[in-house]
């Protein structure tokens, strides 16, 4: 019989959730699916595969070895509105790992992966008004309420991007004391920070399958100079962050400052746009 996940970092999208997981990775007696993001239970597609195509990506992790994966999909309604519904009937004890960030930040940096992936191509500004999902996603309570109601707030664990980028060590052992696991972890420090959108480039069909053929890899390396390549690169890569309006600004603090007064009465800790990296980078914070 295949082994199935202890534990499941459910997001959020653009929140470190992949630096986690290779964190997680690294440990031993900790197994991480070499396919970092199933998306089993959202997405209709991957759920027709079937449990046994799942469970697939955990028969070969260790005997007694922790077991997880990480899909973000999972936090993303209303994209995906049956994901809650099919953990609960097939990994009703699985335990959860949810990543927030600064909640314009993370809305930010999604516009920036959307954008490399060609899905967005206006401005940030008409974006918002074109793609609700960029607000959605950092509505955390929201996408939070229904894995609480549904799992129970003890089988939830939320943490903070800002806290694991500034105390990772203290955070990872923090993630593994939630998942049972017996041993000491220890944060690499060499590895290097996953899927950072500010490098991103905007995928071109004809471009990357020249970039990515073997041979034309061999004629550009060796007759076409770095310099000429690298501003190449440049002119598919985003020149600058993307600026918000002020009134698009004022406006998010709004939506987010409601969706964060909910939060606070799960986590105990009082989060507003305006307060949310010094509250949540605190020394020590007591979460509810």
């Amino acid at each position: 019989m295949n082994n199935s996940p202890d534990f499941i970092i459910i997001g959020a999208m653009k929140c470190a959730t992949s630096t986690l997981h290779e964190q997680l990775a690294l440990q031993s007696g900790i197994f991480m699916t070499v396919l970092k993001e199933p998306n089993f239970f959202s997405d209709d597609e991957q759920y027709a595969k079937g449990m046994a195509w799942y469970l697939s990506h955990f028969a070969s992790a260790p005997k007694d070895a922790l077991c997880g994966e990480s899909s973000t999909h999972y936090t993303k309604l209303p994209t995906y509105p049956k994901t809650i519904e099919r953990l609960k009937q097939h990994l009703p004890d699985v335990k959860l790992i949810y990543v927030m960030r600064h909640p314009i930040d993370r809305l930010v940096s999604q516009y920036i992966h959307e954008w490399s992936q060609g899905v967005i191509s206006v401005d940030i500004n008409q974006a918002i008004a074109l793609h609700p999902e960029l607000v959605e996603y950092s509505l955390y309570s929201k996408q939070l309420a229904p894995y609480f109601a549904t799992f129970g707030k003890e089988r939830v664990l939320p943490i903070f991007f800002e806290r694991l980028i500034k105390y990772p060590q203290g955070e990872l052992k923090r993630v593994c004391k939630f998942i049972n696991y017996g041993s000491q972890p220890v944060w690499n420090t060499d590895l290097d920070a996953q899927n950072i959108s500010s490098k991103r480039m905007r995928k071109v069909a004809w471009r990357d399958f020249l970039v990515e053929a073997p041979v034309l890899r061999e004629i550009r390396r060796w007759f076409i100079p770095k310099s000429f390549r690298t501003w190449v690169r440049s002119l598919w890569r985003m020149k600058k962050k993307p600026e918000l309006d002020p009134k698009q600004v004022e406006n998010l603090k709004t939506i987010f400052d409601e969706d964060l007064a909910r939060l606070n009465s799960w986590l105990g800790i009082e989060l507003s746009c305006d307060n949310f990296k010094a509250k949540v980078q605190a020394k020590s914070i007591d979460l509810v």
